[in-house]
């Protein structure tokens, strides 16, 4: 049995009329910074035991695990999953675009700035800023930083990068080593430079201009196989194919997610995405949108909002 439409669901009612309302609580999985301290953990991750023997031998063989798999799979998730259960810090994220290059995802140097602040010092007869202040490392730079615990890298969608990247990026996760050119060719007496990590404003230290990593990270490259990579990229990783979850999994995703009472009512819901999903059209997570609505008492029966919810993701918009 569905549960009542809730009467006050419709916060925007577009009549115009304005009016201040309480914003229910978001799902658990749109919940950010403030709104998720005091919760046991982050979301719940559910993987096969077989490919979790997958990211074991990318893990014991310190090769990036290369994942791929239609959209809504969990490939970005399994990043922050690994983080959380190996205790290994925030993850790292590099979002892949066509724009993105090897270069900003190892470091940044902001020559203008530093020129600007260099010629205000003088100007007030202050000493210059040193030029740590003006380097800040990417998300690849920062996980290659020498440190006790490897850190959780998370390339996201590489194939949205340019054709060359792959193979620019063979030389760094190979050696585990890059060189800052900036602070390479300071004097001996500035050999040691503190210059600015990409997720926090605590100081990194840098000598002759050289970042080698003691742990290599643990590197989790996501593909939506837009593209194939190139042969010596793709012999550097460990390969996992995430499948589409069938019902049983569905299942157990929503009842991890919003508790096992949410499955009650939902038959028809299940059956709907089930019947319109096809290879890349519909995600798991638009499931537990719908899942999460009906459990709010929205009524998903009104017309088009199911539509709306469950709406292809190829083709023409």
């Amino acid at each position: 049995m569905n549960p009542e439409p809730a009467a006050d669901w419709r916060l925007f009612q577009g009549n115009g009329t304005q009016r201040r309302v309480t914003l229910p609580q978001a799902p658990p999985w749109r919940r950010f910074g403030g709104s998720r301290r005091g919760a046991p953990g982050p979301l719940p991750y559910l993987i096969a035991p077989e490919h979790a023997d997958v990211v074991n031998a990318a893990l014991h063989l310190r090769r990036p695990l290369l994942v791929t798999g239609p959209a809504g799979t969990g490939k970005s998730s399994l990043a922050r999953a690994v983080a959380h259960e190996l205790d290994l810090g925030e993850v790292l994220r590099w979002p892949v675009n066509s724009r993105a290059n090897v270069q900003d995802a190892l470091y940044r140097y902001d020559a203008i700035g530093r020129l600007r602040e260099t010629t205000l010092s003088r100007d007030r007869g202050e000493a210059e800023p040193s030029i740590g202040s003006f380097v800040r490392l990417g998300p690849l730079g920062t996980a290659l930083v020498p440190g006790p615990r490897p850190r959780v890298l998370l390339v996201d969608e590489l194939d949205k990068g340019d054709v060359d990247l792959p193979n620019d990026l063979l030389t760094v996760f190979e050696e585990g080593v890059f060189e800052i050119p900036e602070l390479a060719r300071l004097p001996e007496s500035q050999s040691v430079v503190q210059v600015l990590a990409a997720d926090s404003q605590d100081p990194v230290t840098v000598e002759r201009g050289k970042v080698l990593c003691t742990e290599f990270p643990v590197v989790v490259i996501t593909s939506n196989g837009e593209r194939d990579f190139p042969p010596a990229f793709l012999r550097r990783c460990i390969r996992l194919d995430l499948p589409t979850p069938d019902e049983e999994r569905l299942r157990a995703i929503v009842a991890a997610h919003l508790g096992d009472g949410a499955l009650v009512g939902v038959e028809d819901l299940l059956r709907s995405f089930l019947q319109r999903r096809g290879p890349g059209e519909l995600a798991t997570d638009q499931l537990l949108n719908a899942v999460f609505l009906r459990a709010g008492g929205v009524d998903l029966d009104a017309d088009g909002l199911l539509d709306a919810v469950l709406h292809q993701l190829g083709g023409t918009v």
